[in-house]
C-alpha cells in the first residue's frame, strides 16, 4: 500500500509539472509576442518622429556639433580645432584646444583598420601611408558613435557636418568610429 502511495504522489508530481511547464511555456510565448509587438511599435513610432525630424536636420557649426558627439561618447569637453582632412581611407584629423589632445573621427571600425594595416601590397595602404588612422597606437580610447548614443538625427547630421568640413561626400553614416589619443 505505501508503495502504490507513493507511485501515486510521484505520478501526481510529474504530472503537475507537466502542467506548469505547459503553463510556462505559454506564458514566454505570450510575452514574446507581447515584446516583439512592443519593439515594432516603438520602432514605428521612431519612424515617424524621424520623418518629421528629418526635414529640419541642419548643422549650423560642424565643429561644435563634433565636439557635441565627442562630449557625449567619451565626456570629454575638448574644443575641437579641425586640422585635415584624409581620403583613404575617410579620416579627420582634430586637436583639442590646447594643442595636446588629437581625435580621428572614422567610418571606419578598429578591426576594419587593422585589415588594411596587414595588407601590405594594397593601393589603399600605399595612398594611406600618411594617414594618422593606420598609424594609431595601442590602447588608444574608441568610442563607436550611432544613432543610439550620438541623437536621433545622427546618421544626417554627420552627413551634413562631413561635407561642410571636407566639402566631400561620406558614403557609410550610419556610425562613425571617434579614436582620441
Amino acid at each position: 500500500m505505501d508503495i502504490l502511495l507513493a507511485i501515486v504522489v510521484a505520478a501526481a508530481v510529474i504530472f503537475f509539472g507537466a502542467l506548469i511547464s505547459i503553463g510556462n511555456e505559454r506564458q514566454r510565448k505570450a510575452i514574446d509576442a507581447l515584446r516583439e509587438q512592443t519593439e515594432l511599435w516603438a520602432l514605428q513610432d521612431l519612424r515617424i518622429k524621424r520623418e518629421r525630424l528629418a526635414r529640419e536636420a541642419r548643422v549650423g557649426d560642424p565643429l561644435a556639433w563634433l565636439n557635441k558627439v565627442v562630449s557625449r561618447v567619451s565626456a570629454l569637453e575638448l574644443d575641437l580645432q579641425f586640422v585635415e582632412y584624409f581620403e583613404e581611407p575617410h579620416t579627420l584629423l582634430c586637436l583639442s584646444g590646447d594643442q595636446e589632445t588629437r581625435v580621428l573621427f572614422s567610418p571606419f571600425s578598429p578591426k576594419e583598420i587593422l585589415r588594411m594595416k596587414r595588407e601590405k601590397h594594397s593601393r589603399l595602404t600605399q595612398l594611406g601611408k600618411n594617414n594618422p588612422l593606420l598609424s594609431l597606437p595601442r590602447g588608444i580610447s574608441t568610442y563607436e558613435v550611432s544613432a543610439l548614443n550620438g541623437g536621433l538625427l545622427f546618421d544626417l547630421e554627420l552627413q551634413l557636418a562631413w561635407e561642410k568640413l571636407t566639402g566631400k561626400n561620406i558614403r557609410r553614416t550610419e556610425r562613425v568610429w571617434v579614436f582620441i589619443n
